[in-house]
């Protein structure tokens, strides 16, 4: 049900979308550290609204529908803020696109496969591509101006968090070219046939 806390919790991130980027907009120092928790606190939802559903037996439909729409969407917003109002440098731009494409890939393929009833399961390595993901963008979003708001000049954050994207960008590279192959795999295997 629609209703349920784990699909509540779901729903909160793409409630957190417009909120996120009001802030953004604002462009000042206490504006990013809100940007910061409030996307820090949508990307926590990620974790317990999956969690919550398999302890409660609370699966539905609707959840398994919504989940990675939202962390898409929360994510795509992100990225295209971050982006928007030259909060990346020249190279933190790369690493954004590949995750954004990575993105578009998965669902393609994700919206295909389901198609012929076949499911794409998260691996283990997807999980940490999305823990380092969530965190640089959490760090970008609060940027050097709210390290200096919070008299912490001496600490490069939006270095830190363009190095994370970076290592989230090269692992969803990796997990993105698994994806692609089981596809591919599952596309070219005659129907019926036992793919290994």
């Amino acid at each position: 049900m629609l209703t349920d806390l784990p699909n509540l919790l779901t729903l909160s991130r793409i409630a957190a979308i417009p909120v996120l980027v009001a802030l953004v907009a604002v462009r000042t120092p206490a504006s990013d550290f809100l940007a910061c928790i409030v996307f820090s606190a949508a990307a926590i939802t990620d974790y317990f609204d999956g969690k919550l559903a398999r302890e409660r037996r609370q699966l539905s439909d609707i959840g398994r529908m919504l989940d990675p729409i939202a962390d898409k969407l929360l994510v795509g917003a992100a990225l295209m803020m971050l982006a928007g109002m030259n909060r990346l440098s020249f190279w933190g731009l790369y690493p954004a696109i590949v995750i954004m494409l990575r993105e578009i890939l998965v669902s393609g393929l994700r919206e295909y496969l389901a198609g012929i009833s076949i499911g794409l399961p998260v691996t283990r390595l997807a999980k940490w591509k999305t823990g380092f993901q969530m965190g640089a963008l959490g760090t970008l979003l609060a940027g050097d101006t709210s390290a200096a708001w919070l008299h912490l000049s001496w600490l490069p954050v939006s270095g830190i968090g363009e190095a994370m994207l970076w290592v989230a960008a090269i692992l969803t590279l990796v997990t993105g070219w698994d994806y692609l192959t089981a596809g591919v795999r599952h596309a070219t295997t005659p129907r019926g046939a036992v793919s290994k």
